[in-house]
């Protein structure tokens, strides 16, 4: 069985997490006989073809953008060739260039969308798209969402409740790289032995301000580990609120974010809005043991994090609540540590690529079968 996956960025260019998501499916359902290639978007002039991880990436050169969304007119001629050579179109929505490429290309093979969020903040661009949107979801065979949490609370979702189910995201603990107890050492003399952990790109939906807010005057170090869009005015926001217990890294190599993973304390995820479809990197947390704190936006991430047993959820847009939740943890190490055992235990139950994998490529071959 041969799957295309088409998306606007994609490895090596971007290291998000529906990236990771898809990474994670190429590299999981390949193991069940699926042959996978990703069709995606680049400002580079080199290396159309790439291969990774056992799948080929196949680049084209991105035109031109609006309000984020990437245009390709190579994109649409790409696709209507590949869609003739593939048996299942594996779309990632949201993207609407996605759409309307769908449409100019005249794909006819059947066709899967993982929905990994609702557009949220472009409201005016979106009364605009809306019309494509429906037109495009309506005309897709299956769609998939990532949580039975954003499944009740997307009304978008609602509108398609004959082909819609639920298949979560999944992680490959074997593929992430070990550190050298070299690393370690190096990191847990520069973090110190106890620290939360906040990995993810910096965009305004993390709730990084929050978190700011929140450990003014507190006793215990935050390391904030990403790049993105926000970093500067979150570095001045630190900087206005006079904290020394904040410690801004930057983009790692993967290795030293899994470093940090296993000697953190705890796991911070402050997101606020409904731009935060799961969090990949709370998952993250939850596969090396970690206990977490996080936000109730109803979305997936209060289906990895489950409250009281995994660690903590508080309101959204609340720097006290998440404060006192922290509190909580750091002054109760063993509560703490039984918060992470049960999350770890929850990812081997739930949350394993094998169990994502084995799920699409079922999905795969129901569309196939079907008339």
């Amino acid at each position: 069985m041969r799957v295309l996956h088409f998306f606007k960025t994609y490895y090596p260019d971007s290291l998000g997490g529906i990236e990771q998501v898809i990474r994670q499916l190429c590299v999981g359902t390949a193991r069940l006989g699926v042959e996978n290639e990703v069709l995606t978007l680049t400002r580079d002039r080199h290396n159309a073809l790439l291969h990774f991880e056992g799948h080929l990436v196949r680049r084209v050169r991105l035109d031109f953008e609006i309000a984020s969304t990437g245009f390709s007119l190579g994109a649409i001629g790409q696709l209507a060739r590949l869609a003739k050579q593939f048996d299942v179109i594996h779309y990632h929505f949201p993207w609407p260039f996605m759409d309307l490429a769908h449409f100019l290309a005249r794909v006819k093979k059947p066709s899967v969308v993982t929905y990994h969020s609702d557009i949220v903040r472009q409201k005016q661009l979106l009364k605009v798209y809306q019309p494509l949107k429906y037109r495009f979801l309506g005309s897709i065979d299956h769609i998939v969402a990532t949580s039975p949490n954003y499944l009740a609370s997307s009304p978008v979702l609602k509108r398609y409740p004959g082909k819609t189910s639920v298949i979560t995201y999944g992680l490959d603990k074997s593929i992430y790289p070990q550190p050298e107890p070299a690393l370690l050492a190096q990191w847990r003399e520069r973090c110190g032995e106890r620290f939360f952990l906040f990995v993810g790109v910096l965009r305004y939906y993390k709730g990084l301000h929050i978190l700011l807010d929140a450990i003014a005057g507190c006793p215990f170090p935050v390391v904030i580990v990403g790049a993105g869009p926000i970093e500067e005015e979150l570095k001045g926001h630190a900087r206005r609120l006079g904290l020394s217990n904040v410690m801004f890294l930057g983009a790692l190599p993967e290795i030293d974010k899994v470093a940090l993973l296993q000697l953190c304390y705890a796991v911070a995820f402050p997101s606020h809005l409904r731009s935060e479809a799961f969090g990949i990197s709370l998952l993250e947390g939850a596969m090396y043991g970690k206990p977490m704190i996080s936000s109730e936006i109803g979305t997936g991430t209060s289906y990895i994090n489950s409250n009281g047993e995994t660690g903590l959820v508080v309101p959204p847009s609340d720097p006290q609540a998440l404060r006192e939740a922290m509190l909580h943890l750091w002054q109760h190490p063993e509560l703490a540590a039984d918060m992470g055992r049960q999350a770890e235990q929850r990812y081997w139950e739930l949350f394993t690529a094998d169990k994502m994998a084995e799920r699409y490529v079922e999905l795969y071959r129901s569309l196939r079968r079907s008339p």
